[in-house]
């Protein structure tokens, strides 16, 4: 069993880089670039990403993807309950007892579930944070999925690929500015809170990461359907070199339809998906959809 190192009293114990590595021989896991892993192993960075959560003490905060316990270690110091979701059974298995050793006085606040999170629509106690060290090539549709299905979810820090958190943060009219940046807009606020370096990690990624900081709001008011906007928004940028009379032609059922439809919600046929805001999208929904008088 690993042993914490020591470290002075008034900091809890985190898990450093030999930490990491002993673990990880502990159980035979090799990261894999399948799973997107890439373990934290620089205490100063999970304590820099916690402060940057802003996590109140009587929050429950899910993690996802908490691999071998890096950051988990700094949410339990933090919050008051953690909900950690991973897909990896080797390294779910191993948790339990890293939370046991490094923080024996936090183990019943501590809730593991074994699951992909994109398949999570359920959780032993309703999250009211989101804070984790997201796969790259799943963050967007991972951070979408928690955000329709846990409305408790009110704020959140999340670190992804930072040309990922980029788009996510970005604003209409950048040339970053797409799908990402437009569904996220209809849960909350994103900002860009910091960049990560490769060199906390094991093994280093080939790029940086970018912290994504959100708060939740309330969608747009609308009679129509999350759903119904999400479709302007993915016909919009399917084709983005298209002005949006032309891209939106197939979801209206024809360019004239589309044209009436963009005229109806106030916005430029001619123009392209990037300039627009969530706000415009659903004005277009609308059109297409009207309320059942």
């Amino acid at each position: 069993m690993t042993e914490p190192n020591s470290e002075p009293a008034a900091v809890a114990p985190l898990l450093g880089a030999t930490d990491i590595r002993r673990l990880a021989e502990e159980i035979g896991v090799r990261p894999t670039k399948t799973l997107g892993q890439n373990f934290v192993i620089d205490g100063n960075t999970i304590r820099r990403i916690v402060s940057a959560a802003g996590i109140d003490p009587d929050e429950t905060v899910l993690e996802v993807g908490p691999g071998l316990g890096s950051l988990t270690l700094g949410l339990l110091d933090a919050a008051r309950e953690v909900v950690a979701v991973e897909i990896d059974p080797v390294l779910a298995d191993k948790l339990p007892e890293t939370v046991r050793t490094w923080r024996p006085q936090a183990e019943e606040r501590f809730h593991l579930v074994l699951s992909d999170a994109m398949k999570v629509t359920e959780l032993p106690v309703e999250p009211t944070a989101l804070v984790a060290n997201l796969p790259y090539n799943v963050a967007v549709p991972v951070v979408l999925h928690l955000l329709q299905h846990f409305p408790g979810l009110r704020h959140g820090l999340v670190m992804v690929q930072d040309e990922v958190a980029d788009r996510l943060a970005a604003s209409p009219g950048s040339k970053i500015y797409g799908v990402p940046s437009v569904k996220a807009a209809w849960y909350g606020r994103m900002r860009k809170a910091g960049v990560i370096g490769m060199n906390v990690f094991w093994p280093a990624p080939k790029i940086h990461s970018g912290l994504v900081e959100f708060t939740r709001h309330e969608p747009p008011a609308t009679h129509v359907t999350r759903d119904q906007v999400f479709a302007v928004i993915d016909a919009a940028f399917a084709q983005r070199r298209k002005t949006l009379r032309a891209a939106l032609a197939g979801w209206a059922g024809g360019a004239v339809e589309a044209e009436r439809c963009l005229v109806a919600a106030g916005v430029d046929a001619t123009a392209r998906g990037e300039v627009l805001d969530i706000g415009a999208y659903v004005r277009i929904a609308e059109a297409r959809h009207p309320a059942a008088v």
